[in-house]
C-alpha cells in the first residue's frame, strides 16, 4: 500500500502556552503528508473531492519549538468510495509523539454524497508502494 514520510519543524505558531506543539498541528502535518503522497502518486486531481469523515489521534509525547518532526502516513484500506490512513508522528529522537488514523470519502465534483473511486485511481491506491521521503534541506 502507498505510504510516505515527510519532515517538518515545530514552528512557533505550532506551539501553545506550555511551549510544546498544539494538538491541532498534527492534523496539519498529516494533511501535508497526504498532499505529498497524492502528488507523488499522480493523483493531485483528487484535491477538493476527498472530504474527511473521521480523524482520531493519540498524543504520546511532547514536541518542542524548533524540533524536527517526521510524519509517516500509510494507506491501510481502500473501500468502494473511502480511503483509510494510519499515521505516526515522531520527534527527531524517534520517540512516537502521536499516532492515529484518518478516513476520507471520494465525492466527485458536484456530487451530493460519496461516489466510487475511478478504476485508475483505485489501481494506484491499491498497488503503489512506499514513496520517497520528503526531507528538510
Amino acid at each position: 500500500m502507498p505510504s510516505v514520510v515527510i519532515e517538518r519543524r515545530v514552528e512557533w505558531p505550532d506551539t501553545d502556552a506550555a511551549g510544546h506543539y498544539h494538538h491541532s498541528t498534527v492534523v496539519r502535518w498529516v494533511e501535508a503528508a497526504e498532499a505529498v503522497l497524492l502528488r507523488r502518486l499522480g493523483l493531485a486531481q483528487l484535491f477538493g473531492s476527498t472530504p474527511r469523515v473521521h480523524f482520531e489521534a493519540d498524543y504520546r509525547a511532547r514536541l518542542w519549538f524548533g524540533q524536527l518532526v517526521r510524519t509517516e502516513l500509510s494507506v491501510t484500506k481502500v473501500g468502494t468510495a473511502s480511503l483509510h490512513y494510519a499515521f505516526t508522528v515522531r520527534g527527531d529522537d524517534s520517540e512516537v509523539a502521536a499516532t492515529g488514523r484518518m478516513s476520507i470519502a471520494h465525492s466527485a465534483a458536484r456530487a451530493t454524497g460519496a461516489t466510487p473511486w475511478p478504476e485508475d485511481v483505485r489501481e494506484v491506491l491499491t498497488k503503489a508502494g512506499p514513496q520517497t521521503p520528503e526531507r528538510l534541506l
